[in-house]
């Protein structure tokens, strides 16, 4: 049996047609019902559908075999326990740093709204600059405005909504796709299915 975790959301939705593509297919019913464990059109592939944020931990400790996920989950999680493999060039946007005015990025210890904190941490530490990291869940683009933090690390698609809030995306820290992730003991168990699949995926791209 194959376990294949997927991401819920705008993920989720780029993703199926690409599965669909490549042999793999979930039924509406499956989709709309309540369970937690969904049927495919293969009896020896079962699908999850899980927060993007647990996916690589699923894929990580083997609950599932084979993942779907953004890079800038995988970017926080760090990647031990799974191969990333794939890069499927869905979901696509960029990580990026983000303020009102380029100045507020010259502070002596830069404040920073995020929920992307090893990311944030690496990337200012390569460039020298001290920061304190602020973790938030959403409203990101609320921080500056209310005096939380000089700026935000946030995802950015088309720049719309730091726009409408009076900030700029200055400074870019990642290109942001989706991946193919697999679990690194699954790949040597499974190899055979896993590569069948992967094969299967590329040509669908």
């Amino acid at each position: 049996m194959l376990t294949i975790a997927l991401s819920k959301g705008r993920i989720l939705k780029q993703t199926l047609p690409l599965l669909k593509k490549a042999g793999l297919e979930i039924s509406d019913t499956e989709l709309n019902s309540r369970k937690l464990i969904l049927n495919t059109n293969f009896d020896t592939v079962k699908v999850i559908i899980i927060r993007a944020s647990d996916v690589p931990i699923f894929v990580q400790h083997g609950a599932a075999d084979m993942g779907i996920a953004g890079k800038d989950v995988l970017l926080e999680h760090g990647g031990s326990g799974l191969f990333e493999l794939l890069d499927l060039g869905i979901a696509k946007c960029r990580l990026m740093v983000a303020a009102s005015d380029k100045a507020k990025l010259k502070q002596n210890t830069l404040k920073i709204a995020t929920k992307y904190i090893h990311s944030t941490q690496c990337y200012f530490a390569a460039k020298g600059t001290q920061i304190e990291v602020i973790k938030l869940y959403g409203a990101m683009e609320l921080a500056p405005k209310v005096g939380l933090a000089h700026c935000i690390v946030d995802l950015v698609d088309t720049g719309n909504t730091l726009k409408a809030n009076g900030l700029i995306a200055f400074e870019k820290i990642e290109d942001i796709s989706s991946r193919l992730v697999v679990n690194s003991s699954a790949f040597k168990t499974k190899d055979t299915q896993i590569k069948a699949w992967i094969e299967n995926i590329k040509k669908s791209l």
